[in-house]
């Protein structure tokens, strides 16, 4: 499988990677992503190293650290080979101080982590959302004393905005924390609105981006058609669809992406996470999955490429209105801003 360097680091990563939210099932919102257990996270494991995937993202949230516990269980004889990645940032306590990133959750946080991966470092810590609450200079101070002290090798962000991501390289390059190589960020054939922001950004300043529900929830399967929807599927048990779609353009993206899929042989998810892989700036694309058959489903995607027409094909079906000042640059200093690679 290909590897890309992660952002400006020399850290190189397979380009599809396993995100491992489906590990555990613990209360009643985990339980609708999945609840694989040890015995099926080995499987699914191993299918992802003999296919090349050196990546594993979870999470101390996910299942209220039992996903983590699982991937650690699971990486057991494997663990040299691969690296992986977890954050911090939500509720794993009851205490005032048991969310957010303060230097006392980060540094508690991290020990839980190592103990449940049964690792003595997290090669990727990464920020699960921006707390405004505690000064981003306390963030980055404690990320680089856990790289100091050898518990974590990189540290990256996600779901940062364009604004709180500057600002965070900002710092660093004050010598006033760790630096972020990478953002971890929501992308997709029905969500392109980092394409303004945050993917010049990463470009430009060598931040990585490993993308989150590349098939929105599992709607880009396929799945999903205007006139059928199934049953026993996450959006149903949560009772409300875990991520906002413009649904009458989704169903559009997924009569293209059938009309390719068909014509090439594979699946639909297939198509949508390759057009992804060809996307500007994406260094991985994070896969999940509830069994075997889904991930290697998946992990065919890295096996071949949307030709150029293809992905323009894709690209016109998805596109949305620029957001200001982007219409306005666009309108009125063309000649000073080029577009974008990913509108060329």
């Amino acid at each position: 499988m290909e590897t890309r360097l992660l952002g400006a680091s020399g850290l190189s990563v397979s380009v599809l990677s396993l995100g491992t939210a489906t590990f555990g099932g613990e209360g009643s919102f985990f339980q609708a992503w999945g609840a694989t257990d040890v015995a099926e996270a080995r499987e699914l494991v191993a299918r992802c190293v003999d296919a090349g995937v050196n990546l594993f993202d979870t999470a101390d949230v996910y299942s209220a650290g039992r996903s983590e516990e699982i991937l650690g269980e699971a990486l057991v004889g494997r663990r040299s080979g691969v690296l992986v990645a977890t954050k911090v940032f939500g509720r794993m306590g009851p205490g005032p101080n048991d969310l957010g990133l303060s230097r006392q959750h980060i540094v508690r946080a991290c020990e839980d982590s190592l103990r449940r991966l049964r690792t003595d470092t997290i090669d990727l810590y990464q920020a699960h959302g921006f707390d405004a609450l505690t000064p981003l200079e306390e963030t980055l101070a404690a990320f680089d004393d856990l790289i100091r002290a050898g518990k974590v090798r990189y540290v990256g962000c996600s779901n940062y905005s364009g604004w709180h991501l500057m600002k965070a390289l900002a710092l660093w390059q004050q010598g006033r924390g760790a630096r972020y190589v990478s953002q971890q960020v929501y992308y997709s054939l029905v969500a392109r609105e980092l394409e303004y922001e945050l993917v010049p950004l990463g470009e430009d300043q060598g931040v990585g981006a490993l993308i989150w529900s590349p098939l929105t929830a599992g709607f880009l399967t396929g799945k999903y058609r205007r006139d059928n929807s199934p049953d026993d599927t996450r959006w149903t048990k949560l009772g409300d669809p875990p991520i906002a779609i413009p649904m009458e353009q989704a169903y559009r993206i997924i009569d293209v992406c059938d009309e390719i899929a068909q014509a090439r042989g594979v699946s639909v998810a297939q198509v949508a996470l390759n057009w992804l892989l060809c996307k500007p700036g994406v260094t991985s694309v994070i896969i999940g999955a509830r069994n075997a058959a889904q991930l290697q489903d998946n992990l065919a995607a890295a096996a071949w490429r949307l030709t150029q027409d293809e992905v323009l094909r894709l690209d016109a079906v998805s596109d949305v209105p620029a957001p200001y000042p982007y219409w306005h640059q666009r309108k009125y200093a063309a000649a000073r801003n080029p577009l974008p690679r990913h509108t060329r």
